[in-house]
């Protein structure tokens, strides 16, 4: 009964607009195994990407209204399961796998948890996740990179966050769980940048304004790529990818998924007259879209996620970011529904 419960909820992850996709040696089932309790799989396989009351899941379910709304409440504190709260009126959802489940299993990663998400993403996992659009993340170029007057409202990184008052830094999920798996990176654990228009709840992740716009300037001096949910409206956080660690920027580096993240609406480029064949521009591009030729830095434009990272410590200015010509810009969804009707639609499974 239980492995049943756990084929259900796969079906049921698959079905949300991000996706959970079924792999050859079913490795999907062993991480909700892992995940989640045989209660907790049963009662989440009957949620839906649909805000629903408790006593209408509990008539799928099979419990009193009561128990199963103490049950939900549960998997709503370890984030399996997300509440939407109005008055006194209380509707609940399946929370996707990613963005969603997975980052909550922060403080309960092992080594076998690793290595299973590991041969999820490799056997086909990745691209059930990341090859549809919209994207689940999109990139912000780096604020030195880009020129004031036609940098795009929704990609200056530093008025997004002038508009909050509460401000987290936390560990990276993937660079924690590539350190399960054996493989160290450079990069600083602590990358993960929260935020919200709310005063919260102290906490000992809590940094100020100042400090969140000094650590945006460090990432990019270190040469991270500024990622967020790919929406206009109703960001609250920016993770920094590295190509090695980072699943998104993975899906390039590792997985051969090309819009694996959605790429910013610029160019880069690098003039041949003034490049001096310092290597810094390859070095710094985390998708490996810069190469040398004929003793050259070419940019590879299929390739390049817009990021900037080469422009902001090339030491003879031969690197340019440029926006793209309007008839190519690609605009992100205005919001999450937005966002999530669109997905479902490209994933078929609008009906």
């Amino acid at each position: 009964m239980s492995k049943n419960a756990y084929e259900r909820l796969a079906v049921a992850l698959d079905t949300l607009p991000n996706g959970f996709a079924a792999t050859p040696a079913r490795t999907e089932l062993k991480l909700l195994e892992w995940i989640f309790s045989p209660d907790e799989a049963c009662i989440a396989s009957h949620l839906t990407g649909k805000l629903e009351s408790a006593d209408m899941i509990a008539r799928r379910v099979g419990l009193e209204a009561d128990t199963l709304n103490s049950k939900l409440n549960k998997l709503v504190e370890r984030r399996f399961v997300w509440k939407d709260t109005k008055g006194d009126k209380h509707r609940y959802r399946l929370a996707p796998f990613v963005v969603g489940i997975y980052e909550a299993q922060m403080d309960e990663m092992d080594h076998e948890f690793a290595h299973l998400f590991e041969k999820y993403m490799a056997d086909g996992g990745a691209a059930g996740i990341m090859k549809y659009e919209p994207a689940i993340h999109r990139v912000i170029p780096a604020h030195k990179a880009v020129k004031s007057e036609w940098i795009l409202p929704y990609d200056d990184v530093k008025a997004i966050l002038m508009k909050a008052n509460s401000f987290r830094l936390n560990d990276c999920i993937c660079r924690v769980e590539q350190e399960y798996i054996g493989r160290r990176c450079d990069f600083p654990i602590r990358s993960c940048l929260t935020f919200s228009s709310k005063e919260r709840p102290a906490n000992e992740s809590d940094i100020t304004k100042p400090e969140a716009l000094a650590f945006l300037d460090h990432v990019e001096e270190i040469g991270l790529v500024h990622t967020v949910s790919n929406t206009i409206q109703g960001i609250g956080y920016v993770c920094n990818c590295c190509g090695c660690c980072c699943a998104v920027l993975r899906g390039i580096t590792d997985w051969g998924i090309a819009n694996s993240v959605a790429h910013a609406n610029y160019y880069s480029s690098i003039d041949p007259d003034k490049c001096t064949e310092c290597g810094t521009c390859i070095e710094r591009c985390q998708v490996n879209a810069i190469s040398e030729e004929n003793g050259i830095a070419i940019v590879d434009p299929r390739r390049c996620i817009g990021c900037g990272l080469c422009v902001t410590r090339c030491p003879s200015e031969a690197a340019e970011l440029t926006r793209k010509q309007e008839s190519e810009i690609v605009h992100p969804p205005i919001d999450y529904a937005t966002w999530e009707k669109e997905r479902t639609c490209n994933r078929g499974l609008e009906a």
